[in-house]
């Protein structure tokens, strides 16, 4: 019965994966949800691949074990470094997404001969992934990358959608980096908070703000049943609780989120 669908899982390294957990839940909004973020481990962009391939899989079991059959990878460090990883782990009953591949299916068949800009956290640019991914798929594209290493405690702090917050954006996209661009990806998932402004500096040069987690979401709305109510709570768990994480949440989700903590490193 479409009652008793499997929940979603989602991780990220923190708590900012919770907007595409947002996301997915306004695509499917019968659908459960089991988020954890890794909040002892963050940021995953200081860690080595090694690390990050270990939380991932751990983290993967864990949402396996509450029954989840979908994992969403929302992470651009987790998915630029342990997507193979997390998939082979996986097995064949779990579908494995992440925040990268669905971006660069999109603008591989949505654009030709055209710049595409990306900006993250310095982690995410450093792997490359959105370029090479990019470019594999269609080589008429150019791919240009900028890390704005000020957005993500700038969003964290509530710093968005005001003079100070637009002044910081409008630099970093000002930059050379960026110029003659036809799309932009926002490659971090505490981005689609301050898509607006983004857009506000884009608003004559017709240049299209790509959300990475409403692509994403979209994808999950095509592949999986809807359902048609839901009978049991999300659950949102992070590996080391602090009240800042808990006020973030709705910042992040959209509503209030009680947090629980799950160490799942305690008995290894």
């Amino acid at each position: 019965m479409a009652e008793n669908l499997a929940p979603i899982g989602i991780f990220d390294s923190g708590i900012g994966g919770l907007t595409v957990a947002a996301a997915i839940h306004r695509a499917l909004p019968n659908r459960r949800l089991v988020y954890f973020g890794d909040t002892a481990h963050l940021p995953y962009g200081d860690k080595s691949p090694n690390a990050i391939k270990h939380y991932s899989l751990r983290i993967t079991r864990f949402l396996a074990e509450q029954g989840c059959e979908t994992v969403v990878v929302a992470c651009n460090t987790a998915s630029s470094i342990a997507r193979n990883e997390i998939a082979a782990a996986a097995g064949p009953h779990i579908k494995v997404y992440n925040v990268i591949d669905p971006v660069a299916e999109h603008v591989a068949s949505s654009y030709n001969n055209a710049g595409i800009g990306v900006i993250g956290t310095k982690g995410t640019i450093r792997t490359r992934t959105y370029p090479r991914d990019i470019q594999r798929l269609n080589p008429t594209l150019h791919v240009k990358s900028l890390a704005t290493p000020l957005l993500v405690p700038m969003i964290e702090e509530g710093f968005f959608n005001n003079n100070i917050s637009q002044t910081i954006i409008n630099n970093y996209l000002n930059s050379k980096h960026l110029k003659g661009i036809s799309a932009l990806i926002l490659g971090c998932t505490h981005y689609p908070l301050i898509r607006k402004e983004v857009e506000r500096y884009y608003r004559s040069a017709g240049v299209d703000v790509l959300d990475a987690a409403s692509i994403l979401a979209s994808q999950l709305k095509r592949d999986l049943h809807e359902g048609e109510t839901r009978l049991a709570e999300h659950h949102f768990y992070v590996s080391d609780f602090t009240d800042s994480f808990e006020k973030s949440t709705r910042l992040f989700f959209g509503e209030k989120v009680r947090l629980e903590t799950a160490d799942l490193w305690a008995t290894l």
